[in-house]
């Protein structure tokens, strides 16, 4: 496991981030994700846009992430109007082998997803500290609040230990975007994609945070810009 001092990982962040950003070509329609090191993203496409006179359009996949785009000027479009050309997102968590992710710490997996999963190219980028041998980092579940129950004893039957996350500086649970609450369940996860269709087939659970998907990983080192690919 690569441990990195907090000086380490923000200068990391930023160092993937300007490379992700030199993907975007002139005319794109780019998911925008979630997170600290997708909002570096964001703010080096906005300084690209401004230096470089780029014609971008941007799809957010939160409430942070559209308003980072409009802050950096990055004119936003959406799923109704585009198809998306490139999503740049992070992750919490990479497996090395087979470059499944875990992601939704920050609550946004769900919005995520939807656009990653459609976008012709989706491309992650991280720092060394997230890529493991073995996705171990706990699964958040978006679940509409009316269901949280049943869907807490469901995964517990799966063999999880799920847990409601509670919100900072406020009482209660967190709250999504959409309105819904997240449940952040430990376990095993031997074989990633029938785990993720496992979950999502439970009734109540809008969406998980095991993602399948991943076209290429940007992994900034203290040597460099590794690409990973399947």
């Amino acid at each position: 496991m690569v441990i990195l001092s907090k000086g380490d990982r923000l200068n990391l962040k930023l160092k993937v981030a300007k490379e992700a950003a030199k993907l975007i070509k002139d005319g794109m329609v780019v998911g925008l994700g979630s997170g600290s090191t997708a909002a570096m993203f964001i703010r080096e496409l906005g300084s690209r846009i401004e230096e470089e006179e780029l014609t971008v359009f941007g799809i957010p996949t939160s409430f942070e992430s559209k308003m980072l785009a409009l802050q950096y000027g990055i004119p936003l479009v959406s799923l109704d109007e585009y198809d998306v050309d490139i999503a740049i997102d992070g992750a919490d968590e990479v497996e090395k082998e087979t470059l499944f992710l875990i992601k939704g710490g920050g609550g946004c997996h769900t919005m995520e997803k939807i656009v990653d999963y459609n976008a012709k190219e989706f491309v992650v980028i991280v720092d060394e500290s997230k890529i493991k041998n073995k996705l171990s980092y706990p699964i958040p579940v978006e679940v509409l609040p009316q269901a949280y129950r049943v869907v807490m004893k469901k995964l517990k039957d799966m063999g999880g230990e799920p847990i409601i996350r509670l919100a900072e500086r406020k009482r209660g649970p967190v709250i999504t975007d959409n309105g819904n609450m997240i449940i952040d369940v430990s376990m095993e996860i031997d074989d990633a994609v029938s785990l993720e269709s496992e979950i999502n087939n439970i009734p109540g659970v809008v969406e998980n945070g095991i993602f399948t998907k991943v076209d290429k990983v940007l992994v900034a080192t203290k040597k460099g810009i590794k690409t990973l690919k399947k």
